[in-house]
């Protein structure tokens, strides 16, 4: 099972970003994938931030004050492992400092670099889903969200908002390959969602108003959006650019 991830999010300069490109998918992942445990890696670019936004979501979301944590967002890097501690051995820290020079030049390129290590405590599978291998890559389209919540109570509120509604809505939505609920190990956040859909098209032609039909559900979520503080650019949605989404 691929119950670990190490989820990176950060920026790229327009200058040398071609370069930076090839080094990552051609040299850095398969060294990460070549540590034990370490099952798949998927890279994505978000889409801009107007395709993100649920119907009645726009003003409801709070994010981080600005400067508390790197506010990168245009690229994720997800790396799928067997648990979290499969990259605390050792630490991205660490890995990335035993690196050769030329290595640790290109990482350097990064703008707003921010990162979580998370497990999995919840899976659905949608429509979508089929037979997936352990080690085959996230889905052609993701939206990743990160964020804490407030007290206890909203905590608890929050893991039955998904166990009674999210999480049972993906497993009959369209296009919905596989969705997956995340603890913090290391990093800001203390929370990540990760919805996985055949497209970012099918995201959304079918997730943007799946609660318009059911009005009381619908309020349920308002209530437990607004408490939430969401990294810098969360929810992310992104398209697959490696492995390359075979057409």
């Amino acid at each position: 099972m691929d119950r670990g991830l190490w989820i990176t999010w950060y920026d790229l300069p327009a200058a040398g970003r071609d370069a930076y490109l090839s080094w990552l998918h051609g040299a850095y992942v398969p060294k990460v994938l070549a540590r034990p445990g370490v099952l798949w890696a998927a890279h994505y670019a978000s889409e801009e931030k107007e395709t993100v936004v649920l119907s009645g979501e726009k003003g409801r979301l709070k994010h981080v004050e600005s400067g508390v944590v790197p506010a990168g967002d245009r690229f994720i890097l997800l790396f799928g492992g067997e648990e979290a501690h499969v990259f605390a051995n050792p630490t991205p820290a660490a890995f990335h400092a035993e690196l050769p020079e030329k290595d640790r030049n290109m990482l350097a390129m990064r703008i707003g670099e921010r990162a979580n290590i998370m497990t999995e405590y919840s899976r659905v599978l949608g429509p979508a889903a089929g037979k997936p291998a352990p080690d085959m890559a996230l889905s052609p389209g993701i939206q990743l969200g990160s964020f804490n919540a407030g007290s206890h109570e909203d905590e608890d509120e929050l893991a039955a908002w998904y166990a009674q509604w999210r999480m049972p809505c993906m497993e009959k939505l369209p296009g919905c390959v596989r969705v997956r609920n995340l603890a913090s190990v290391s990093g800001w956040a203390k929370h990540g969602i990760l919805y996985e859909f055949t497209s970012v098209a099918a995201r959304n032609e079918h997730f943007v108003h799946h609660e318009s039909s059911n009005p009381e559900m619908e309020a349920w979520t308002d209530r437990v959006v607004r408490k939430l503080v969401h990294a810098p650019g969360s929810p992310s949605l992104a398209h697959r650019i490696w492995p390359p989404i075979k057409t």
